[in-house]
């Protein structure tokens, strides 16, 4: 139950209501697309914009440059990132907050019912449509929302607060593992725990907190024959073909229910234990679910728990593309002369990037040695990352459960998520403190597609989550 300085605030958000959309309306409006040489000056504005609105809350911020990169062929200033800290009582333990404050490219003609980069309210569904009015602008908004409350209300903090707030993570959050590493021992000094509020629930009904991610390897896999392309009708059943070698080798990498075939990947997984496995039983989850969000019944299995196993705490092996093959319409006779397959592997304690790679070259170079060919093999290993797990024993997690159960009235599901935020896994390893993740929005929200949405509900309920959540964390030993 909440308290009464609780109550106080989450009244206050609710009084808030309508000024704080208004807010979240301010942020979409700025077209902060950091992978887009054109819109670069948005993310600069966007920057501008919420360093001020830090500063006006009474926080002492700054932009911390990042240098230079190449994008479209032109050297461009990177976005900076935002250090900014409320708070210095050494009698209160300090949050960090992490959010990003750049999105993913969005136009009218990618098939969007509204203006992407303005705010539109659906009254009857209460949805609010625009780019990142979820991913991740809305969040990072609801840090902002909470303190301004408390500051209405003269009421104390209950936490200090520090801020990390950068504009590249759509776009590989360039330079960040590199400040953070700088920064360590000087802004981030004093840092107890971590909170991350950039994903989503498992579903659209029951709140979740998130305590792992995947982590990645990536892969490139050329296959080199002819000098150039060459004419099937005269070079067919005359030459080794690229293409063929390269579907002999990318079809014993895994089986079309998901089995990775290289030798020696599962026996780098980390063993289930007992309590793991029933929290799986125990989520909010149908196969509807899984069957809604890809418009198909085609998951591998009708078992509930192996399918979220299989989303969340099993590695995974998925073919991408081929690039340099004939794709276009028609019916074009070529032999490729050269061809690029493009396949990842989706990473889970214990396995490691460096581990990986060693199992799958010695298997992709040993499989193509059988084929007894006369072309080129070429593998290489693209961006990778390592996977993340934290303790839901910590007194973060058990703050953000509390929190959940006073704002939603149930106990959310301690969720594991498919995909990877690069960041919480620098945080975790630098700092070398717990790190939660704690979604605002729905997993229908699209964050990365059209329409993408945050509902209103989401975002006022969502916002006194975090309020709340801050108020445990004072309160835990």
């Amino acid at each position: 139950m909440a308290n009464a300085d609780q109550k106080k605030f989450m009244a206050q958000i609710d009084a808030n209501k309508d000024s704080i959309i208004q807010r979240l309306a301010k942020a979409v409006a700025i077209p902060s697309v950091s992978g887009d040489a054109a819109y670069r000056k948005h993310v600069f504005e966007m920057a501008d914009w919420l360093l001020a609105e830090l500063k006006g809350l009474g926080a002492t911020a700054e932009l911390k440059p990042l240098g230079k990169q190449v994008l479209d062929g032109k050297e461009l200033e990177l976005p900076p990132v935002i250090l900014g800290e409320l708070g210095n009582d050494p009698a209160k333990k300090t949050i960090l907050v992490y959010g990003h404050f750049d999105v993913q490219p969005a136009l009218k003609s990618d098939g969007w019912d509204t203006e992407p980069f303005e705010l539109v309210i659906d009254e009857k569904t209460g949805r609010m449509c625009g780019r990142g009015s979820s991913d991740d602008k809305g969040p990072i908004l609801g840090w902002l929302n909470v303190v301004e409350a408390h500051t209405q209300l003269g009421l104390e903090m209950p936490v200090n607060l520090k801020f990390c707030l950068e504009g590249m993570e759509e776009s590989g959050s360039v330079g960040l593992d590199e400040l953070i590493e700088a920064e360590k021992d000087k802004f981030f000094t004093g840092v107890d725990a971590v909170c991350i509020s950039d994903n989503y629930w498992l579903g659209t009904t029951k709140p979740c907190i998130t305590h792992g991610l995947r982590g990645i390897a990536y892969y490139k896999l050329q296959i080199s024959g002819p000098a150039r392309d060459l004419h099937s009708g005269v070079f067919g059943g005359v030459v080794h073909e690229p293409m063929t070698d390269l579907f002999a080798i990318m079809s014993k990498l895994v089986t079309p229910t998901g089995e990775i075939l290289i030798p020696g990947i599962k026996d780098l997984v980390a063993p289930l234990t007992d309590e793991e496995k029933q929290r799986y039983d125990v989520m909010d989850f149908t196969l509807d679910d899984i069957n809604g969000a890809t418009g198909s019944n085609s998951t591998v299995s009708e078992d509930k728990a192996k399918v979220l196993m299989g989303r969340m705490r099993y590695p995974s092996l998925s073919l991408h593309g081929i690039e340099g093959a004939f794709s276009e319409p028609g019916t074009k006779t070529v032999i490729p002369a050269k061809v690029i397959g493009k396949f990842s592997l989706r990473l889970v304690p214990d396995m490691t990037p460096e581990k990986v790679n060693e199992l799958v070259t010695k298997f992709i170079n040993d499989e193509f040695a059988k084929l007894g060919s006369k072309n080129t093999l070429t593998l290489t290993a693209e961006h990778g990352g390592k996977p993340w797990l934290a303790d839901p024993n910590h007194w973060n997690y058990e703050a953000a459960i509390k929190a959940t159960e006073t704002i939603y009235g149930v106990k959310p599901d301690l969720t594991r998520e498919g995909g990877s935020i690069p960041v919480t896994l620098t945080f975790a390893d630098t700092l070398n403190k717990n790190v939660l993740l704690l979604p605002m929005g729905r997993s229908d929200d699209g964050a990365h597609s059209i329409n993408e949405k945050l509902d209103v509900s989401n975002y006022i309920e969502g916002t006194k989550l975090l309020g709340v959540y801050l108020h445990e964390v004072a309160a835990t030993k």
